[in-house]
């Protein structure tokens, strides 16, 4: 019976473990699910804001056309610097320093572009005109950090890819040499054979090599052999 409790016990247990695990993956997926969608939610809304912009500079004359030109230029100016540091960053560690930079500058830009907002809606285009020159040069000195940024960026990897490129071609041309390496010999690995097969033979000294000389004065036996010849004669 005790043993039967104390199964049950750890069945128990591990069954309110399992659920905590569930749960926590549960919320970890939820609230990731959710950073993701109000990523997404971010991107659009400034999209929109983008295109709004764009049609005002357009349509409206004067300071208040003016004011969304130089909101939408920051605002161009910083995501083409985001989105070439953040795709660099993955072959590249030191540009993580440079997306660091990017968010304070961003920061700046996001408090100067609510004053521009609220400039916007100042019906009185005196003051708006006045105000107008401080608030643009602000804005050209943030957009020419971020675009410093970005070219530097480019530039980087751009030196990168070059670099790479030129210690590719050194293997390849490394390789290509190896690959000849039999022409420094003077002859392919098959050339041995053949030119041994089409060597002439050579004749070895000896008994062969005297042809001309008949057994019997090979053996010293010429007197006694012309003896017998004449007997039989």
């Amino acid at each position: 019976m005790d043993v039967l409790g104390v199964v049950l016990g750890l069945v128990l247990l591990f069954g309110v473990g399992l659920l905590v695990m569930l749960g926590v993956g549960a919320v970890k997926v939820g609230k990731a699910a959710a950073a993701k969608i109000s990523q997404e939610e971010a991107k659009a809304r400034r999209a929109f804001e983008n295109t709004a912009l764009k049609a005002k500079s357009f349509a409206k004359p004067g300071a208040h056309g003016q004011i969304s030109t130089v909101r939408l230029a920051l605002r161009s100016s910083l995501d083409s610097t985001r989105k070439v540091l953040a795709a660099g960053l993955a072959e590249d560690s030191q540009l993580a320093e440079s997306l660091q930079l990017l968010n304070r500058l961003d920061a700046h830009a996001a408090e100067l572009d609510g004053e521009l907002r609220t400039l916007e809606l100042e019906p009185e285009a005196a003051r708006v005109a006045a105000k107008l020159p401080e608030l643009r040069e602000r804005a050209d000195r943030i957009t020419h950090a971020a675009e410093s940024m970005r070219w530097a960026a480019q530039d980087r990897m751009q030196r990168f890819a070059d670099d790479e490129l030129a210690r590719l071609a050194e293997e390849c041309e490394s390789e290509a040499g190896a690959l000849r390496h039999w022409d420094s010999v003077g002859s392919s690995p098959t050339a041995a054979p053949a030119a041994a097969a089409a060597a002439p033979q050579t004749e070895r000294p000896g008994l062969t090599a005297r042809r001309g000389v008949s057994a019997e004065e090979l053996l010293g036996l010429a007197d006694l052999a012309q003896r017998l010849r004449k007997r039989s004669a």
